[in-house]
């Protein structure tokens, strides 16, 4: 199947499909899919759990999103290589969600995302990608970074603050007053966690970075422990309720139970319940979440294309985030999408086919049930490390600062309108605000391109006999509604002292509504003025406007001709 057949073809369960049942599948595959499973599971275990934490809630949520969304986004998703769960973009969505309407409004937005991205696949919009000009995506990417990484300042620091402000002015306000309560032991983790994930990859060792820094950071956290100091851990920031109404630290052992996402707690600690007033104000959320969710999914599946040489099925791909999106919140996961970082270290690891991200889930499931008691050790500034790595690798910030030195300065500003708005404002308004900056500076540079030339004393004209009275003008470039008036404008003051012209629109590509409206215009000119006008060498576009405009020849005003040579023998005969 071709590139672009696999981008419109929708086909649930497409990549296991083609990777499993259409291709050979046997014991030498399956084994290099276990072990590309085990290796990305390690590394999802204590990312989903911080990744749960940053975005407002308690870290167990971050592991049911890994193994249920992560499942099921792999069987009924478009790319063989996707690893699925909580990503680090959706913090700066769902923590404003989380703080203001508490795990059920969360879940809500998550399942209305998820019907948005079903009904974005049935419409075939797998190509929504290619529309997103590349400026606006390292903008939001950075702004994101810049957020995750603010919200860890207080745990990476085990500063004293109760609370975070909502806009980002006020939390570094905030930071800096709680700056004098800066806990050496938590700092000490926080610096030791990170210093290893940075110096881990030199050692040109198979095993993930994150796994020996968590283990070094819960090592040294559980020393300080034990010497009377105090480094929060997730056993001490987080319980949970068991079925006889005793209560345990950390994250529940146990699988999450089926629930309606408005029957779980708001932020009040009320059962939220579901009402037309809620669902109208998580509207622009869910919308957020599921644009987002379409752009990181078929970012990362464009990705491992260029990685892998395969090709992955747009549409089926946003499908399959829109059913694990739909299925996740009523077992309390939150939003998931395609993970850039994980669905590499998957392919490195060995992967070949959907299975490694099945394996993938069952890991963190495992871990779920087998390690609870383990995992309530990790201690919060080293998951405070872990994210301002994972903020750090997705600000790309080389490839930001080549835009900032070589890119034109339309794209430069639109970068930085992105960014600065992801940080001040919120992502739906910085998307938003950057695509359409980026579309009207660039209908601005394509209608400068738009000329119009007197080119009846051009050495090509020279020995064709242009009679007397007659004026060639070429026009080059679009004649869309930004470029049509001025260029009109234009021709009418060249030709103001002519009675007959030739109008050479070979170099004329498109023609929309607002170039047709200019271009009948200046023919109702010619009409009252007197002025004969001929249209010469149209193509296919141009024509097919005007054909299906109606637009005729006007006795005694306006004529058309295939090319210039015969424009030039219709006005001799005149």
């Amino acid at each position: 199947m071709s590139h672009r057949a696999h981008l419109f073809s929708l086909r649930l369960a497409h990549a296991f499909r083609e990777a499993c049942i259409d291709e050979p599948y046997g014991s030498r595959r399956l084994l290099r899919d276990v072990l590309a499973g085990l290796t990305v599971g390690i590394i999802a275990i204590p990312l989903s759990m911080a990744l749960a934490i940053a975005s407002g809630v308690p870290p167990q949520y971050g592991l049911y999103t890994a193994f249920i969304a992560g499942f099921l986004i792999a069987l009924t998703g478009g790319s063989r290589f996707s690893i699925s769960g909580p990503t680090a973009a959706f913090v700066v969505i769902l923590y404003p969600i989380a703080q203001e309407y508490g795990l059920g409004g969360l879940l809500v937005a998550t399942l209305m995302s998820g019907v948005m991205l079903v009904l974005m696949a049935a419409m075939r919009l797998g190509r929504l990608i290619e529309y997103i000009p590349e400026p606006v995506t390292l903008g939001f990417t950075g702004g994101i970074a810049v957020v995750i990484a603010t919200l860890q300042v207080k745990d990476f620091f085990g500063l004293a603050l109760a609370s975070m402000p909502e806009h980002f002015w006020d939390k570094l306000a905030a930071l800096a007053e709680a700056l004098p309560s800066l806990d050496p032991a938590s700092t000490t983790v926080a610096a030791v966690t990170l210093a290893t994930m940075l110096i881990w990859p030199r050692l040109k060792t198979p095993i993930p970075p994150h796994l020996p820094a968590v283990i070094i950071g819960s090592l040294i956290a559980l020393w300080f422990n034990a010497d009377s100091a105090v480094v929060d851990t997730i056993g001490s920031r987080f319980s949970y309720l068991l079925p006889d109404g005793s209560s345990g630290a950390g994250i529940p052992p146990f699988l999450p139970e089926f629930a309606l996402p408005w029957t779980q707690p708001g932020a009040d600690g009320v059962v939220l319940g579901l009402s037309w007033d809620m669902v109208r104000e998580l509207l622009p959320s869910a919308f957020a979440i599921a644009m987002l969710g379409a752009i990181e999914s078929l970012l990362c599946a464009v990705v491992l294309d260029g990685m892998t040489g395969k090709r992955h099925s747009a549409n089926s791909e946003l499908m399959g985030q829109g059913i694990g999106n739909i299925v996740t919140p009523f077992f309390g996961g939150i939003t998931a999408t395609a993970a850039i970082a994980r669905s590499a270290a998957n392919f490195r690891a060995g992967a070949e086919s959907p299975i490694a991200a099945m394996v993938h889930a069952g890991v963190v499931l495992l871990a779920l049930v087998s390690l609870a008691g383990v995992l309530a050790y990790l201690p919060m500034p080293a998951m405070a490390a872990l994210l301002v790595m994972v903020a750090w690798n997705m600000s790309e910030a080389p490839k930001s600062l080549h835009l900032l030195k070589v890119a034109p300065r339309r794209d430069i500003l639109v970068f930085l309108t992105c960014f600065s708005l992801t940080v001040m404002m919120d992502m739906v308004i910085a998307i938003t605000t950057g695509v359409l900056l980026a579309a009207i500076l660039f209908m601005q540079e394509m209608a400068q391109m738009t000329k119009v030339t007197d080119i009846t004393d051009s050495k090509r004209i020279a020995n064709a006999h242009v009679p007397d009275n007659w004026r060639i003008f070429k026009i080059n470039g679009p004649l869309f509604f930004a470029a049509a008036d001025r260029v009109f404008g234009e021709l009418a003051a060249l030709s103001a002292d002519d009675r007959n012209i030739i109008l050479y629109m070979d170099g004329v590509t498109i023609l929309d509504a607002g170039g047709l409206a200019a271009l009948n215009k200046l023919i109702a000119t010619c009409r009252e003025d007197g002025t004969r006008i001929v249209i010469a060498d149209l193509q296919f576009q141009p024509l097919r406007t005007l054909a299906r405009a109606g637009v005729k020849p006007i006795e005694g005003v306006s004529d058309f001709a295939p090319s210039l040579d015969q424009a030039l023998a219709l006005v001799r005969q005149m």
